[in-house]
């Protein structure tokens, strides 16, 4: 998608002016916030209450400018527990209203502090009300953080951000994954080996795995089905990620081969496109996506409504109302959004493999969807029975 030029982290000053710029020509004008310089990136909106760290932090954000709908942002502070992964991954990020001062026991740093330190390019005081429904009414869509003395006339820095490339077609999920497998050993008794293939995952999947007698190995995006079964797997995970699943032919063949053999599978988000796509359906770009902690989701084999948290711009386009024949067996819609009935979820009848949409692991919450990891766990013993 879009590239990104991190900031100067010796440069901070929120009196020094900012601009951002969509790709249609509407400005905002605020304050400098987080590091002083100019970035580009997919303007979104995240409409979660809490959460800023594990939020700035996700890989599924790569290459993207965040906008808070929270009116305040940063009261917490930063903290060295919530990382969801070694660095922020946002290439902007927009607030209406800085807190002046943290205040939370578990605070090192202040939030403005942080991005600083990593260079990440944010603009504060602007009306975020107004540019979320702005993105409602349009769509999600290009966009650029100009603060200091990289401030140029309008025109100039409209036609800068409409060079960007699109979303659409991006191929990210290999810039944010590890490039070396490592384990997350289980917790207490080792009850199971997954392998999870990592497209962007967070801190806290593996984390709610070993909870539950799981020793996790994580590999890297670019792994082959030898690479997944030399760790011995009782079950195969795939991980969220950022990008546009159309782009990501391997995992999808690797999906494939997991299928061919019966492994007992679970995928979140990216995990849960790529499982459309093995089983034939396709993906499309939604208009604006849903980002937050607070999206209300059926699970149509309980009748169950679940708060959940979701970051994805992608959906799979799969039928709500019938089951699809597909190369290995039998599928449907497990899981469907109630404010627009997109796709969330999907699972197998006739093997043991299912996906969701959203984040079980749910850091910073809600925590409504963790028995889905039970669920993984109840298809890895019944492979074992």
């Amino acid at each position: 998608m879009t590239t990104s030029t991190r900031g100067s982290s010796s440069q901070r000053n929120t009196a020094l002016p900012a601009v951002l710029v969509l790709e249609d020509g509407r400005t905002f004008r605020g304050r400098a916030y987080g590091a002083v310089g100019e970035t580009f990136g997919e303007a979104v909106f995240s409409t979660g209450m809490t959460g800023y760290q594990e939020t700035l932090t996700d890989p599924s954000y790569d290459r993207q400018i965040v906008v808070a709908t929270a009116p305040q942002i940063g009261n917490t502070g930063w903290n060295d527990e919530d990382d969801e992964s070694g660095r922020i991954w946002v290439s902007g990020y927009v607030v209406r209203d800085p807190a002046r001062v943290p205040s939370n026991w578990r605070a090192k740093r202040s939030l403005d502090d942080e991005l600083v330190a990593q260079g990440v390019v944010g603009i504060s005081g602007i009306d975020t009300r107004a540019l979320t429904r702005h993105l409602r009414e349009r769509g999600s869509m290009r966009a650029g953080i100009f603060s200091g003395e990289v401030i140029a006339p309008e025109a100039e820095l409209v036609e800068r951000v409409q060079a960007q490339p699109q979303m659409k077609g991006a191929s990210l999920y290999e810039e944010v994954a590890t490039k070396e497998a490592y384990v997350v050993p289980a917790v207490g008794e080792k009850r199971f080996t997954v392998a999870a293939i990592d497209l962007g995952i967070k801190g806290m999947t593996p984390h709610r795995m070993a909870e539950r007698g799981i020793e996790v190995h994580v590999l890297p995006a670019t792994a082959t089905a030898e690479d997944v079964y030399a760790v011995g797997p009782d079950g195969v995970f795939f991980s969220n990620g950022p990008g546009d699943p159309a782009t990501a032919d391997g995992p999808v063949a690797l999906m494939s081969a997991v299928l061919e053999r019966r492994t007992p599978l679970f995928g979140i988000c990216f995990g849960n496109q790529i499982l459309g796509r093995a089983l034939g359906f396709g993906t499309y770009k939604l208009k604006y996506g849903h980002r937050g902690i607070n999206q209300p989701v059926q699970d149509r084999t309980t009748g169950k409504v679940e708060v959940t948290a979701h970051n994805h711009g992608f959906a799979v386009d799969a039928p709500l109302d019938k089951v699809s024949e597909t190369k290995f067996g039998r599928a449907e819609v497990s899981h469907v959004c109630l404010n627009d009935d997109v796709v969330e979820g999907l699972q197998l009848l006739d093997q043991p493999a299912f996906s969701v949409q959203y984040h079980p692991e749910a850091a910073a919450g809600p925590h409504d969807a963790a028995y889905l990891f039970d669920r993984f766990v109840s298809l890895m013993e019944g492979q074992r029975a």
